[in-house]
């Protein structure tokens, strides 16, 4: 049967069954976009686990004729292929279904159910399992309390009960397992779940036989718990990469916006921005947000533009300036042309910064990546020397199968499971008690390497809103100048509003985007405004933004504005400093804002004027030099270099996509950074610490399992023993006081 044929009814590696809505189409082909000579399409890729899965799915992709990229998101599961000549989208899922993984064409929306589904459907099968170990366990304790006073008809009738319990649990919960082990199997590869399925069925089907024939032992309540505890792991990895696709979902809804397109005679009609083409005349609404990029050819408003340039103040637009997707439109309504369809504008630009760079962070291989790849075919070669061994020694089959099961039992990576997760758990409740929400699987790792970190200055290291740094001599030219802020939405008049305090608006004010306000306040024309705007000179001194106001014919008076530093700003910095830490500040802000604040902070690195691609295209040059780079950002702007940096924070008042593409988000001030750190470098060690604990419990217990010397119930409590001292071990975090070092 050809590969294209499962496409439509194979589940994924990963276990979960999707619904009938969510299977995918028989064909991708209809979803490959045209662009230029080249193709691209985008797939989800179900089953991807590790690093050597990437490279395993890429390196296929990738040797199949005129393909010139192929990247593979592990968080994600997002495949991007890009590639020259006749080569089919089919032909490429093909090639991915021969290595044993789920494929499908991407869609936003789906994608996000399927995040959803998978999670719940973990969820669920956890419970399940929880709740049959907890009630064998009842009926083990039992057995084991009374072996000598227990009548045989009694043990087996508790066995027998245990085993019918067990059976259907083991088919409901096991599946995420066992789909997964015969998906790749089927395909001639092996996984993680091979090991786990073998363990299972074998020790069931000892304990069956067990059971049937009378013995003493049964182990049904080892196949449970080592089901429940790697169901831990499982959903805990789930749950991690659904937040980490999330920034994917909220860039593309943002995108997934209406234009109003005028025709030829003038008529409006609102339209989905995909419907766009360069050329097409649109109409940009006051209080709307750009969703192309557009040349305005009428009209003049003031645009904000914080979220694309990371610029505080707003910008007057007019005919011939170029708006970016992305932008606020503060003021009137403006008619522009668009440069170019959505799909190639700025904010299709950051989507895509963000892709590449949470495609390069997921080639980033955890710890237990390197695990994995050491311990599954010491798994297989250890279980199936000791069955072959046993029976040149003379053993019987029924002997040398019970030491196979107990050393596979024994050896089973329960503990190597949740060596990470539960660290990872650990540490992220910490966290969240310090007012810090972690939010990616691997994150901890990646933190806890960092040497470089590189600060956005609006929003993140200020508060993002100016201040009026001098008040006037007069307190009644403050009064005068606040009557007409008090009806402007402007962030310098809110300023001036906030000095002043509660009080009387100028009646009939009027706004000029750009210029500034006029009313008559006691038979006197006043203005608040541009220097131009009210005759006066311009101040050449100082950095930060000016208003002048004036009032009939007297001296203009100038209201001086600067940025306001978080409070705790200076402090963090210097502690950062003197924990190690190389310091940067990257922002789109004016260069005299920028460099102040760097001196203010005593950071001697600095760049002003950076737009998105600038910020990433310095985080690849940092990256370069070998710098593990923390970014810290909070607006559209960053959302690029967030997911291209090494690790990343946001604040919590951050914007939607920025939080979402960060592996974390912290409250209460800039102090927040420096305990992620310090807790990053507790987790790492306690995995470390964690994996070395599950090295030597097989060190010890292998050899004497092996040798015979264990039954599968004493195998199956020295699994479950081991997996309590890597859990025991990483509750350490919670109550360990974390250095810097």
């Amino acid at each position: 049967m050809n590969a294209l044929s499962h496409l439509a009814d194979s589940g994924p590696p990963s276990g979960f069954i999707l619904s009938d809505k969510q299977r995918p189409e028989a064909s991708v082909d209809a979803f490959v976009r045209k662009m230029g000579h080249s193709s691209r399409l985008d797939l989800n890729v179900r089953g991807a686990k590790c690093g050597g899965c990437i490279s395993k799915i890429e390196g296929a992709v990738n040797a199949l004729s005129g393909v010139e990229t192929a990247r593979l998101n592990l968080s994600t599961g997002g495949l991007r292929i890009e590639w020259t000549g006749g080569l089919t989208g089919n032909e490429i899922a093909a090639a991915i279904l021969e290595l044993g993984y789920g494929v499908s064409a991407r869609s936003v929306d789906s994608e996000t159910d399927t995040h959803k589904t998978e999670e719940r459907s973990l969820l669920i099968a956890m419970g399940v399992a929880g709740f049959a170990a907890a009630n064998i366990m009842l009926l083990s304790v039992s057995v084991w309390g009374g072996v000598g006073e227990m009548g045989e008809a009694t043990r087996q009738a508790f066995h027998a009960i245990s085993g019918m319990i067990a059976l259907p649990v083991i088919a409901f919960s096991g599946r995420h397992f066992f789909i997964s082990a015969w998906n790749v199997l089927r395909h001639g590869h092996v996984n993680m779940d091979v090991p786990i399925s073998l363990a299972i069925w074998l020790a069931f089907g000892a304990s069956a036989w067990e059971t049937i024939t009378a013995g003493p032992h049964a182990y049904f309540d080892a196949c449970i718990m080592l089901i429940f505890f790697l169901l831990i792991g499982r959903y805990l990895d789930a749950r991690l990469r659904r937040r980490a696709y999330s920034a994917a979902h909220d860039l593309a809804a943002l995108q997934d916006k209406t234009v109003t397109r005028l025709d030829t005679a003038g008529c409006a009609r609102t339209v989905r921005a995909d419907e766009i083409s360069a050329g097409d005349t649109v109409m940009l609404a006051a209080g709307e947000q750009a969703v192309i990029d557009m040349t305005v050819t009428k009209g003049a408003s003031e645009m904000d533009e914080q979220l694309v340039s990371g610029e505080s103040l707003p910008r007057l637009v007019g005919p011939g300036t170029t708006l970016f997707a992305g932008s606020v439109n503060l003021g009137a309504p403006l008619i522009g042309r668009a440069i170019s369809p959505a799909s190639e504008s700025l904010l299709s630009d950051i989507a895509n910064m963000l892709e590449i760079g949470e495609q390069r962070r997921s080639t980033y291989r955890r710890i237990a990546d390197y695990a994995v790849a050491i311990y599954v075919p010491f798994v297989h070669a250890t279980a199936a020397l000791t069955f072959l061994a046993w029976l040149i020694v003379g053993a019987g089959v029924r002997e040398a199968v019970l030491v196979a099961v107990s050393t596979l039992i024994i050896t089973c990576p329960c503990a190597l499971a949740l060596a990470a997760p539960v660290a990872q758990m650990v540490a992220s409740g910490k966290l969240f008690r310090a007012g810090i929400f972690l939010k990616s699987g691997d994150a901890l790792e990646r933190l806890a390497g960092i040497d470089h970190i590189v600060f956005d200055k609006t929003g993140t290291l200020t508060l993002g809103e100016p201040i009026l740094r001098a008040e006037p001599e007069s307190t009644a030219v403050l009064s005068l100048a606040a009557m007409l802020a008090r009806t402007s939405r402007h962030p310098l008049s809110r300023a001036i509003a906030l000095a002043a305090g509660p009080g009387q608006l100028a009646r009939e004010a009027k706004e000029y985007p750009g210029l500034g306000l006029e009313a008559e306040i006691d038979g006197q024309a006043c203005r608040l405004g541009s220097a131009d705007w009210v005759g006066a000179v311009p101040n050449t001194e100082g950095d930060g933004p000016v208003l002048w106001f004036l009032r009939g014919n007297e001296m203009p008076v100038a209201f001086n504005f600067e940025e306001q530093l978080r409070q705790d700003a200076v402090e963090s910095i210097r502690a950062l400093r003197d924990a190690g830490y190389s310091l940067e500040i990257l922002s789109g802000d004016r260069s005299g804002a920028v460099t102040r604040l760097a001196i203010e902070l005593g950071i001697e690195n600095w760049s002003s004027g950076a737009d998105p691609k600038d910020k990433v295209a310095r985080l690849e040059s940092l990256r370069d030099t070998g710098k593990r780079v923390l970014m810290v950002g909070d607006g559209l702007n960053d959302a690029g270099a967030l997911a291209l940096a090494h690790a990343s924070l946001t604040p919590g008042g951050a914007m939607d996509i920025s939080q979402s593409a960060s592996d974390a988000v912290y409250s209460g001030g800039l102090s927040g950074i420096l305990t992620i750190l310090k807790i990053s470098k507790s987790a790492r060690r306690t995995m470390l610490q964690n994996f070395g604990l599950a090295a030597t419990y097989n060190a010890i217990a292998v050899p004497i399992a092996v040798t015979g010397h264990v039954t599968p119930l004493i195998a199956a409590i020295a699994m479950s023993a081991s997996s309590l001292i890597v859990t025991l071990n990483a509750l350490r975090i919670g109550r360990r006081k974390s250095s810097a070092s």
